[in-house]
């Protein structure tokens, strides 16, 4: 295929098409920061699954674990690929750019591309680590889906973002007029919360680590973690008390269940993981989260204390997973690497600009242009160092 100039389009919070030399860029960064700058530590993973590990922070887990401690990785996803002149989906494009960074330095990689929630794909990664691989130590389920089609019953199921009991109203940005808006969010109905449930919660988690007990491809004292977030109250009637939160409940009984069965079967652990907010193709489709990620970026750069997906998965190997000793956990038994974002002094200085931010003074109040260009940034485009006049290799594929 001829090369193409690839540029960026959009439709409302997403971009249709990505630039895999801005993707390539991407991961070359994210292996940068992570090469050499991990100590070996102890309980450092040897073969790790990461099921949802083509962007964001299963990507960030993956690339933690490879470069900063050798790992060999098998990565679960569902990316669409090039096809004639249409590009391949982002998270492609990273995997391509992964996959030949771990040849070029030597490390072991393997991905199985399909729906993870399906048994076909459950039994194929299965097969790779048979075959491929020792016993899975570490397992990162970071799955974030608007749909799922149960394998066992046939049904869709289809998440929604709402609240609960109530209506909500608050502001947000509207990412294509760029616009301070008010939004008035339904609430959600049983059915719906029932659906987000299935599509987010812990039922799919379940089903992987019990495929993987069964078919004894779990080393002794194998670990496994989900990703989760909390946030400040002001995004709480859309998440935390939402239908999002409803499942993200879920996930927490999961946690607890899975940690009694391999606690018990190999010594090993299940946790949740409450991350901080980052810009990524999920978060910006959450009304409100924009607006709060633009504000929590400026206010977090001041202090020198922001972290984007990668800076906060090497503290999450470095300080909870391979440190020699038990993670310290919170109340509910979870990881905290929200510890940071969450402080009074954090949340004190976003409430106070919250109710001042206009259209007009959206840029001047928040760093908006951050969030704009990571968000671009996630599909390749605006990225440090790519010429986008001149002409790519979209036909590429690991």
């Amino acid at each position: 295929m001829p090369l193409q100039i690839i540029k960026r389009r959009s439709r409302g919070f997403i971009c249709v098409n990505a630039h895999p030399e801005g993707c390539r860029r991407n991961v070359e960064r994210w292996v940068a920061g992570v090469k050499g700058k991990s100590s070996s530590g102890q309980n450092t993973p040897k073969n790790v699954l990461v099921i949802g590990a083509s962007t964001g922070y299963g990507l960030a887990s993956r690339i933690a674990a490879a470069w900063g401690y050798g790992a060999k990785t098998l990565g679960v996803f569902f990316e669409r690929p090039p096809e004639g002149d249409k590009t391949a989906t982002a998270g492609h494009y990273n995997t391509v750019a992964f996959h030949s960074m771990a040849k070029r330095d030597g490390l072991f990689a393997r991905s199985v591309n399909g729906d993870a929630f399906s048994d076909e794909i459950k039994r194929q990664t299965a097969a790779v680590i048979h075959k491929e691989m020792a016993p899975i130590d570490l397992v990162i389920y970071s799955l974030a889906s608007p749909k799922r089609t149960d394998p066992r019953t046939g049904r869709v199921h289809n998440s929604v973002l709402k609240p609960l009991g109530q209506p909500f109203t608050n502001r947000t940005i509207e990412l294509d007029s760029e616009k301070v808006v008010s939004v008035t969010l339904q609430p959600a109905n049983e059915d719906e919360i029932a659906d987000t449930v299935a599509v987010m919660g812990g039922d799919d988690w379940r089903r992987w680590m019990s495929m993987l007990l069964e078919e004894k491809l779990l080393a002794p004292g194998a670990r496994t973690l989900a990703y989760s977030y909390i946030g400040p109250e002001i995004t709480w009637p859309i998440y935390r008390d939402g239908t999002i939160g409803q499942a993200k409940k879920d996930l927490e009984h999961a946690a607890a269940d899975l940690d009694t069965a391999l606690a018990n079967q190999l010594g090993g652990h299940a946790w949740v993981s409450v991350n901080k907010a980052v810009v990524t193709q999920a978060s910006a489709a959450i009304p409100v989260v924009p607006l709060y990620l633009s504000l929590l970026s400026m206010v977090m750069k001041k202090k020198n204390l922001d972290e984007g997906p990668l800076e906060q998965m090497r503290r999450l190997f470095a300080d909870f997973l391979c440190a020699g000793h038990a993670p310290k956990l919170d109340e509910a038994r979870r990881l905290r690497l929200d510890d940071r974002e969450m402080r009074g002094d954090m949340q004190a200085e976003v409430l106070a600009l919250w109710p001042e931010v206009t259209t007009e003074n959206l840029r001047a109040l928040s760093d908006f242009a951050g969030f704009q260009r990571e968000f671009r940034g996630l599909f390749g485009f605006e990225v440090e160092g790519v010429d986008y006049d001149q002409p790519t290799e979209t036909d590429l594929t690991w």
